[in-house]
């Protein structure tokens, strides 16, 4: 069960600082009801976290807690400021005991040339910078849904041995896909990267607004380009084998300002606390 934490700062009620008994694992995310209160600033550390409009009511407003997947484990204070006021939350990071996954892939995608890391260094300052950018428009105004009907293979979290050597760890969720399985948009948003890159090869991005960012990856064809406006359940691609793969499969990945999360972990959330869905 999810825990309620609530707390009167300087008037206003803050409700549903969602939980599990005041404990998140590294690479989950948390939701933070804020009720009416638009002036407020809050804070983790060295981040502040923008206050965003609750789609369904306009009169309302919340944010959005991403725990890295290599924050520290420990004791955590996020800071709630209204004018010259200030209270704190308390909550605990936790060890999210994710698996290791050991896979054999050809030594050119694990041992890079150099003109192999000029690329990726190159491919991975860009897509730092869109995820680094607040559009001010949301387009999310519904229930996310997942990019496909197909069997996990993958979970997010689990540890990546290639060839014997830990190289990190699974940033999104994997789908089975046989190639030219047709990819759907997990919600509304704009297309920011419609490219070829050498890891996650075919690859597409959608800025969902504010922030928010879904990331589809290893894909055979684009059916959009950057750019476009895509709704909700719009044919963005189709599914293959390309970049740093075992064999065909969709990566599905979400970042919530900057911050890779379990996508998964993400839908649960953002449906359940902002549209009273499950899934």
């Amino acid at each position: 069960m999810k825990k309620l934490i609530s707390l009167l700062l300087c008037g206003v009620s803050l409700l549903a600082f969602e939980l599990q008994t005041t404990k998140i694992a590294n690479g989950a995310i948390a939701f933070l009801d804020l009720g009416d209160a638009k002036e407020l600033k809050v804070s983790l550390a060295d981040q502040e976290f923008p206050v965003l409009q609750d789609p369904k009511d306009p009169s309302k407003s919340y944010t959005l807690i991403p725990i890295s997947y290599y924050e520290k484990f420990g004791t955590k204070q996020i800071s709630l400021r209204y004018k010259q006021k200030r209270e704190q939350l308390s909550f605990d990071v936790v060890d999210g005991a994710y698996e290791k996954e050991i896979l054999q892939v050809q030594n050119s995608k694990v041992s890079l040339s150099k003109k192999d890391k000029e690329r990726t260094a190159k491919e991975y300052a860009k897509a730092m910078q869109i995820y680094k950018t607040k559009t001010a428009k949301n387009y999310i105004n519904s229930a996310f849904i997942m990019p496909l009907n197909s069997k996990i293979t993958s979970d997010f979290g689990k540890a990546r041995v290639y060839n014997g050597s830990l190289k990190g760890y699974h940033s999104g969720t994997d789908f089975r896909a046989e190639v030219g399985t047709e990819i759907i948009a997990s919600n509304d948003g704009v297309v920011v990267l419609a490219e070829e890159r050498f890891y996650a090869g075919g690859s597409v991005i959608i800025d969902h607004g504010q922030g928010i960012y879904t990331t589809y990856y290893h894909l055979s064809k684009f059916l959009v380009q950057e750019g476009d406006l895509v709704k909700k359940g719009q044919k963005i691609a189709l599914s293959g084998e390309s970049g740093r793969v075992t064999g065909p499969h969709l990566h599905f990945g979400v970042r919530v300002f900057g911050v890779q999360v379990d996508p998964l972990a993400f839908i649960t959330v953002i449906n359940k606390n902002l549209f009273k869905e499950e899934g």
